[in-house]
């Protein structure tokens, strides 16, 4: 029987299964259930930091695949249902922009490329593994590393990381320490130690406790910093985002619109207006107060500050724009831009996507550095720390969030509020339609505004020093990261030597 089982076992490692298989019936339904419950532990339901039970099930299912193939393609599943969960308000925005009432399939192509990211790094991780105990922890480090690897490029979406499903609780406060990642790699961790407790080993699942009880103490016991207290008048419109991109909304009607909505302004605010709220350059000298004003300079998706006479010297360009709605593939070539016209005219839309910005300087408005940055950069840790490591003392959000529905608007707005606890900076938020804040630097909104047409006179403190995640960066959860896969080829060797 021993000598049976060594044969046997030195099959298996030395099979090489490169194909992705695709599962059976059974397995698919349990894939789809994973998923499911993955993606309603997701934001911004208020359960979210029960996200490492479903991912539990769903690492142990992956790693129950026959080859590294079989784990690919379960992982494909798995993902592409989690991500249409999560991302299914997208087909009514893409129904919207396309006037057809089925639109909404158009989103199906994006729920397959994610799961294919998943395929590849779950093929690429559990390449050299063959026991499922091995593989679960191989996956967890794959997960968190795959999130890095997604704020990459032009092409970058970090929508649904595991870190932001803890933000209801004290935990998501170590965010200074080790940012959203670390969160991320908290829950991968404790996913894959719920695993290794089902099979009676406890190490792992003992220092993910000492863990979670070590972050609510912290959380538990973190205070709101002093510092001087400035006021913004922070405004919240409602115009037809749709209209805006076609043209058929003036430009004339927003900006008087706006200025009207500017006059419930109390001395000593500011003014905040939000993302291309001005699309004629030549209004700029023609607003109400000093402040902080989104630009649509063309091309150029924008944000100045503006002190009552004249622009600031640095301005602020986006620096993210968002894959297929402000990048697109080839974008810069002869042959692309003029696919990309002829797609855009069939729905009555100019293409004219703005460049990627390449500066993090903040704002410059009465003596207070203002950390400016547009819509989408919100969701990107590194751009606010850069910001703040740059001198910000108040970190600006305007955005657009007319073209996010259902749940995005939601998802948006809480992903923004870890930028303030990773960096400990107060988040002003102005938006055409979504949610206006101010945000403390604890991430908690204190004032906001989430529907109709209005203003907050928020109130919010400047506050300096440098967090340790933001002299670190993500490097100590890229480490940790990386030690899951070394987790994983150990519990290997382990399992290899059971069987000499």
């Amino acid at each position: 029987m021993q000598a049976a089982s060594r044969v046997g076992y030195s099959d298996r490692v030395r099979r090489r299964n490169p194909k992705v298989s695709l599962p059976n019936t059974r397995t698919l339904l349990l894939l789809a259930l994973s998923g499911l419950l993955l993606g309603l532990c997701g934001l911004p339901l208020g359960w979210s930091a029960l996200t490492p039970i479903p991912l539990a099930l769903a690492l142990w299912l992956m790693a129950q695949g026959k080859g590294p193939g079989g784990v690919a393609g379960r992982a494909f599943w798995l993902v592409f249902v989690y991500f249409a969960v999560q991302l299914w308000w997208l087909t009514r925005f893409m129904a919207d922009l396309s006037g057809l009432p089925l639109g909404g399939v158009l989103v199906l192509p994006l729920f397959a490329i994610e799961g294919a990211f998943w395929a590849v790094m779950a093929w690429l991780v559990t390449w050299p593994l063959r026991s499922p105990a091995a593989r679960v922890w191989a996956l967890a480090g794959g997960w968190v590393l795959l999130e890095w690897l997604r704020t990459l490029g032009p092409l970058a979406f970090p929508w649904g990381d595991l870190g932001y499903t803890l933000l209801p609780t004290p935990v998501a406060q170590t965010a200074d320490l080790w940012g959203v990642l670390g969160l991320s790699l908290l829950v991968a961790f404790t996913a894959a130690s719920l695993v290794d407790l089902l099979q009676r080993r406890y190490g792992a699942v003992l220092l993910a406790s000492v863990l979670w009880a070590g972050g609510w103490v912290y959380g538990q016991t973190r205070s709101p910093a002093d510092g001087p207290e400035e006021r913004a008048l922070v405004l919240r419109s409602q115009f037809d985002s749709f209209g805006r991109a076609s043209g058929t909304l003036g430009s004339g009607g927003q900006f008087q619109h706006l200025v009207q909505l500017s006059q419930a302004r109390q001395p000593g605010e500011i003014v905040v207006w939000s993302e291309t709220a001005i699309q004629n350059q030549l209004d700029i000298g023609r607003v109400p107060a000093a402040g902080i004003y989104g630009v649509y300079q063309y091309p150029n998706n924008s944000a100045v500050s503006w002190d009552g006479s004249q622009v600031g010297a640095v301005s602020y360009d986006k620096l993210k724009p968002v894959p297929m709605g402000e990048y697109f593939p080839f974008e810069t070539t002869a042959a692309g831009r003029t696919v990309w016209t002829q797609v855009f005219a069939l729905f009555g839309l100019r293409f004219d996507p703005p460049p990627i910005g390449r500066s993090t300087r903040p704002l410059s408005l009465n003596g207070v550095l203002y950390g400016t940055y547009i819509c989408y950069d919100s969701i990107f840790s590194w751009v606010a720390r850069q910001q703040a490591l740059n001198g910000a003392q108040v970190l600006v959000n305007i955005s657009n969030d007319g073209w996010y529905k259902g749940w995005g608007v939601t998802q948006h707005f809480q992903m923004g509020r870890m930028r303030a606890i990773e960096t400990r900076r107060w988040v002003i938020r102005s938006v055409n339609e979504g949610v206006a804040a101010a945000i403390d630097d604890l991430g908690r909104p204190v004032a906001t505004l989430g529907s109709g047409e209005g203003v907050l006179h928020a109130r919010y403190r400047l506050l300096t020093g440098t967090s340790p995640y933001m002299r670190a960066g993500d490097v100590p959860a890229l480490l940790l990261a990386l030690s899951l896969l070394l987790v994983g080829w150990r519990a290997e060797r382990r399992a290899g030597r059971r069987y000499l």
